[in-house]
């Protein structure tokens, strides 16, 4: 079973920023679109971004113009870069392959993001 781990969390100041990494132990991005998802407190998983095996991408309009999905097929990793962060920004952040409304795979433990002064 393929294993994605996100890293990168943490606590920021608003209008500050933070890049997510999503590992994977297998090699999934030049095959599937890669989807990161946040689950703010107290609401359901919502997805924030994806990006397709042919490279486009496409945003939540929530983070559009302020967050970049990137990947490096040879290192199985995906990138959610974060700029001008806001409190609502606060949540647990996930990844996942698939479509949007079907992901693939288990959900890893994700990583925290808290936007805060």
């Amino acid at each position: 079973q393929v294993q994605l781990v996100e890293s990168g969390g943490g606590l920021v100041q608003p209008g500050g920023s933070l890049r997510l990494s999503c590992a994977a132990s297998g090699s999934l991005f030049s095959i599937y679109a890669m989807n990161w998802y946040r689950q703010l407190p107290g609401k359901q998983r919502e997805w924030v971004a994806q990006r397709t095996s042919g490279e486009s991408t496409i945003y939540a309009n929530s983070v559009k113009g302020r967050f970049t999905i990137s990947g490096d097929n040879a290192k199985n990793t995906v990138y959610l870069q974060m700029n001008s962060l806001k409190p609502e920004d606060t949540a647990v952040y996930y990844c996942n392959v698939g479509s949007v409304t079907r992901p693939l795979l288990s959900w890893g433990q994700g990583t925290q993001v808290t936007v805060s002064s």
